[in-house]
């Protein structure tokens, strides 16, 4: 179920901060035209952090209904409060939503045995699939793969990482370690190649919101083992995998969606829009790929 190019989506909100339920529907119709393999609604491109918990819950629910089943729904519903994440991803898995994705728990710092103990109580809580997300540069913490092995070993509902530690040495041992049916999936587009030559599933993407139909396609040249093809299209998107963070995500990916027309260019603080220079680099790299 979790392999090839899954959007982790954004929140389109109109132009007064409020939530745009109607170009959050068109963003998922675009993406099934795209052919993508998965969404994921409320992750950090989704601004998760600045969405009411009514608003996080609607907006999955919101983005299950658009999908129709089309492709899995993985709710990112993590939290650095294990009860807070249980509630949240008890109401994904009652809403429809086919997996969740968990988030180390930021600020807090836990131990790695914290990290165990933390994700445990939300498999027990709950019997949808669960994906983690480690991702040291939001978090201040690292999953050893030790963890992740004790946690997939313990848990049977607890079924792939989003590996964004941008450590390709980490990555190998975690695909190395973890059973072959675990899905290592990239955190970051630049990885995506690298890490499926080295067996990885796929990509929780931040580019596949604007060039849904070309990942899936780097994806699945890869998963099919014609790596030419998809190092071809690799360093043919590079310029915009490096565009899009630019400045910190997700402003540099709601910029080019507006400058396609997809949504209005709206932020909530503590995101805001892009430097002009920083906007007009962004607006060469479309126009060079012909994205707009």
């Amino acid at each position: 179920m979790f392999k090839g190019a899954i959007t982790a989506i954004v929140t389109p909100f109109r132009m007064n901060g409020e939530l745009d339920e109607g170009a959050l529907r068109n963003l998922v119709e675009f993406q099934i035209k795209g052919k993508i393999d998965g969404i994921v609604p409320c992750g950090t491109t989704g601004e998760s952090p600045t969405l009411t918990y009514e608003e996080h819950d609607k907006v999955i629910e919101i983005v299950i209904d658009a999908a129709k089943g089309k492709m899995p729904v993985i709710a990112g519903t993590g939290s650095n409060s294990a009860e807070e994440a249980i509630e949240m991803t008890k109401h994904a898995e009652d809403a429809g939503a086919d997996a969740s994705m968990q988030v180390c728990p930021y600020y807090n710092k836990p131990t790695q045995e914290g990290l165990f103990r933390h994700f445990s109580a939300i498999a027990k809580a709950v019997d949808i699939p669960l994906i983690i997300y480690n991702i040291q540069g939001r978090t201040a913490v690292n999953m050893d793969t030790s963890t992740l092995a004790r946690l997939a070993k313990e848990h049977s509902n607890i079924v792939g990482v989003k590996e964004g530690s941008g450590n390709i040495a980490q990555m190998m041992d975690v695909i190395k370690e973890l059973p072959k049916n675990f899905a290592v999936l990239s955190g970051d587009d630049n990885f995506t190649l690298p890490l499926m030559a080295l067996g990885g599933k796929g990509v929780i993407s931040v580019a596949s919101n604007i060039i849904p139909r070309e990942m899936h396609d780097l994806t699945e040249y890869a998963l099919k083992g014609n790596f030419e093809k998809a190092r071809q299209m690799h360093f043919r998107l590079l310029p915009l995998f490096k565009g899009i963070f630019i400045e910190t995500n997700p402003i540099p990916i709601k910029a080019a969606l507006a400058m396609k027309g997809l949504i209005k260019e709206s932020y909530r603080l503590p995101m805001c829009e892009m430097k002009p220079e920083n906007r007009e680099k962004l607006r060469r790299i479309l126009k060079d790929l012909k994205i707009i």
